[in-house]
């Protein structure tokens, strides 16, 4: 069972273990703002509520970038694992560019692919094939690219990460 951490301006931080949420509230680190109801922790001192989405009682600094890194996974995601250039199922990526001509391994160079367009594909441009692609890669957006873990996503962090796009 995963927590969404939320910093204390209610921007997505982190999802940590609901362990490692308990701690935090325990020490006063934090609070519960969603909890699991009838999944209690059992402890020696009594029992817990286990943490859905938890607040951070000071704010925290988060130091980088909103530039989120070029993955297989990400891609796949991104596409909703559909092909972009048939749109039925998609379980490889494909440089809409090939690498052997400069494509770079880029979000806007990167589309998911079901195996058989890739393969047809080969080392050759979409408009060589005479194929369109059904969206225009771009970067990914949003809080639920930005905080890691959140592509498990449960239900009641919606709102939470909604609040910060």
């Amino acid at each position: 069972m995963r927590t969404l951490v939320l910093n204390a301006g209610y921007e997505p931080l982190a999802v940590v273990s609901f362990k490692r949420a308990l701690v935090l509230v325990m020490n006063d680190k934090a609070t519960v703002v969603e909890r699991l109801e009838g999944e209690p922790v059992w402890a020696a001192s009594g029992s817990y509520e286990r943490p859905a989405v938890i607040i951070l009682t000071r704010y925290v600094r988060v130091p980088g970038s909103t530039h989120v890194p070029v993955t297989r996974r990400g891609v796949l995601r991104r596409d909703g694992q559909r092909c972009g250039y048939c749109d039925k199922s998609a379980t490889t990526i494909d440089h809409i560019l090939p690498r052997s001509r400069g494509g770079a391994d880029s979000w806007e160079n990167l589309v998911a692919c079901c195996l058989r367009c890739n393969n047809v594909k080969g080392d050759r441009t979409p408009q060589e094939m005479g194929w369109e692609l059904r969206v225009v890669p771009r970067p990914p957006r949003g809080p639920q690219w930005m905080v890691r873990g959140t592509d498990r996503s449960d239900p009641r962090w919606e709102p939470y990460l909604a609040l910060a796009a």
